[in-house]
């Protein structure tokens, strides 16, 4: 599947990867931005595959209804409902804490619209399991796909989303109006 996805990636679609997913690091939070179309979920795949790195997921929980249901689970993902109060921070952190290696990948955005504001769960996951988080900027403008060095929290809240929303500044994503 790894050769596969390569041949896809970069030969058919003509994408580059730059950067890799830490070895070093057991546990970690990704951030996948722009989150702006369908097509940011098979690009994901493709690169979880060539990087051979196991990424969960979270979806809304109609994603996971049958028959597709199965293929969003074998790739690692659950299902959140989101039309009520989960305290999906507590869980996601409790995922982190029940595992001895755990990986998790997530739009900041929280939908595929454009937004105004990055939801705050993120963040709030990395720092409850006590995680870096590692920055994956969807780049369809240039076809890359850019992994960034883990970034480890500090207690500065404001400086933390300052950073971290710096790295996507000018990423224009599948739908560059979302962006």
């Amino acid at each position: 599947m790894h050769v596969i996805s390569k041949f896809i990636f970069h030969f058919l679609l003509g994408w580059k990867l730059k950067g890799k997913f830490p070895e070093q690091h057991k546990k970690y939070l990704v951030i996948a931005a722009p989150h702006t179309s369908w097509l940011d979920v098979p690009l994901g795949v493709l690169v979880r595959s060539i990087t051979k790195t196991d990424i969960h997921f979270i979806g809304k929980k109609a994603l996971f209804r049958l028959p597709q249901g199965i293929f969003f689970r074998w790739l690692g993902g659950f299902p959140i409902d989101r039309t009520k109060s989960n305290n999906t921070v507590d869980l996601l952190v409790s995922k982190f804490n029940e595992n001895d290696s755990f990986v998790l990948g997530m739009s900041p955005e929280g939908t595929r619209k454009k937004v105004e504001k990055w939801k705050t769960g993120y963040y709030f996951i990395a720092k409850g399991a006590g995680v870096p988080i590692v920055k994956v900027a969807l780049d369809f403008q240039n076809k890359e796909v850019r992994i960034d060095e883990p970034y480890f929290l500090t207690e500065d809240v404001q400086a933390d989303m300052e950073n971290i929303q710096n790295y996507y500044k000018g990423v224009k994503g599948k739908v560059p109006d979302f962006s």
